[in-house]
């Protein structure tokens, strides 16, 4: 029978591979890290939406931070979007873990399980018929880099951020499935500066809402820790694999991933499983 050290290096290690499982999807992606995390965690380590949203922000953060610090040596991160995102969503993400902590456990659910089919019903979307750019208020001129700005763009991309940080601190999620889609079609910028402008972001709303979270006592260390480790060696594999695969196809794989994990949240709602 194993002792107690030994059952408590397997639990880090399923919780480790649960975390690369998350990280794999920010590196994949750009998004999506924190609506997988929280379906994992209440699926494979049998935890509320309200005690997984700390530790996948934990995991969410860490892993966006490396991936914001590579994005902006190799120079795709619109970091004064980022900085206007981001610092809205570090405003309204403690509302929302301070809401998180005081809902019950099923309508929490169940309200992970819309979302989560929400961002199904978006990726599973053509990617073509989701970038309608022509009259978008953030655009960058041909040959530019860096958007144009205006008061209509600032004005955008803030309440992006907002709602953004409030599903952050309310879901446990990076706010990646907001801000991606959004600025797909709010602004004209390439893939490339999107994924990696949205991970900057994720980082700075995800360690606001986790300072706030590990404030009001919702934080496990010993559990977010092999959590986040695992996300980071999770996200420096996706990252690698995703220059090699096509994009069309992750969309719809994750697509499918999250309809599955919402179909699960719901039945475990409904008391039919576990």
């Amino acid at each position: 029978m194993p002792s107690g050290a030994q059952l408590a290096a397997l639990h880090g290690l399923h919780i480790g591979g649960l975390g690369a499982v998350v990280g794999a999807v920010l590196g994949l992606t750009g998004a999506g890290g924190g609506a997988i995390a929280v379906p994992l965690l209440v699926l494979g380590a049998g935890l509320t939406v309200s005690q997984a949203g700390p530790m996948s922000l934990v995991a969410v953060a860490m892993a966006a931070w490396l991936a914001t610090a590579l994005g902006l040596h190799e120079g795709v991160v619109r970091y004064r979007a980022a900085l206007v995102i981001g610092g809205a969503g570090m405003l309204l993400a403690p509302a929302g873990v301070w809401l998180a902590q005081r809902l019950p456990p099923t309508p929490l659910m169940l309200a992970f399980a819309a979302f989560l089919m929400l961002t199904a019903r978006r990726m599973l979307r053509p990617a073509s018929a989701a970038r309608p750019v022509d009259a978008a208020p953030c655009l960058r001129a041909p040959g530019a880099r860096r958007l144009t700005w205006t008061p209509r763009c600032a004005a955008v991309l803030a309440g992006i951020g907002s709602m953004a940080g409030l599903l952050s601190g309310l879901l446990g999620v990076g706010g990646g499935f907001v801000i991606v889609p959004a600025l797909e079609r709010r602004s004209n910028l390439d893939v490339a500066a999107i994924q990696a402008t949205s991970l900057m972001v994720i980082a700075l709303v995800a360690a606001s809402g986790l300072a706030a979270a590990a404030w009001q006592g919702g934080l496990d260390v010993g559990t977010a820790a092999p959590f986040a480790a695992g996300a980071v060696a999770g996200m420096l594999g996706g990252r690698m694999l995703g220059r090699r695969l096509p994009a069309a196809a992750l969309r719809r794989a994750f697509g499918v991933t999250t309809l599955a994990m919402a179909a699960l949240l719901i039945v475990r709602a409904a008391g039919w499983l576990g």
